[in-house]
């Protein structure tokens, strides 16, 4: 079965800033009946699983303002006009850890919220790791921690990890590593 498509009648900027654009469409259904929609629009983002040679992975604990606590995240950011998914990847892994990729592996992409966006987030596996120190950006302060496959897996089922984005991005790491045999998300075999 094919679902039907709805008709794009017009688009329209309601307002913007820096980082992503809120937009309202209005459209019409196989019906004939009209609608509006609203979203936010984004260049889309990069998120990188930083994984050492060990085996252990590399997060970053930062504040969020919006629900006022803590988050171990792995590293992502917007992707900025002009740059690449890969240039955004490697960029945000240096400004939030201070670590540079020898290898940066593109796995998957997935969309955060598609009710409300159309961002697309392009996960990468990151190895051959190497401090180089960073520069966060003014409202950005990381704590980095490094945790086990195992020690992830802990803390999203106790929700000591509760941001989406990066327990999609792990779900990833996952499956890619699985399909290629390596086993536990962490690259070296089960």
């Amino acid at each position: 079965m094919s679902l039907k498509k709805w008709k794009k009648l017009t688009e329209s900027v309601v307002s913007r800033n820096p980082w992503w654009t809120y937009r309202k469409d209005t459209f019409e259904l196989p019906t004939g009946k009209p609608g509006e929609y609203h979203y936010v629009h984004t260049n889309g983002s990069s998120m990188v699983v930083p994984i050492h040679a060990d085996g252990t992975v590399l997060l970053v604990n930062q504040y969020r303002y919006l629900l006022g606590k803590e988050s171990l995240e792995f590293p992502c950011g917007s992707l900025k006009d002009g740059f690449t998914h890969p240039q955004a990847a490697r960029q945000e892994l240096e400004e939030e850890t201070g670590y540079s990729a020898g290898v940066l592996t593109p796995i998957g992409e997935f969309n955060p919220y598609n009710g409300v966006t159309d961002e697309m987030c392009r996960v990468y596996v990151a190895r051959d790791l190497r401090f180089v120190g960073g520069t966060p950006d003014e409202t950005e302060e990381f704590e980095l921690v490094r945790a086990t496959p195992a020690e992830i897996e802990a803390k999203i089922g106790t929700g000591g990890i509760w941001d989406g984005m990066t327990i999609a991005a792990w779900g990833i790491a996952k499956w890619s590593a699985e399909s290629k045999g390596t086993g536990n998300g962490s690259g070296r075999g089960r």
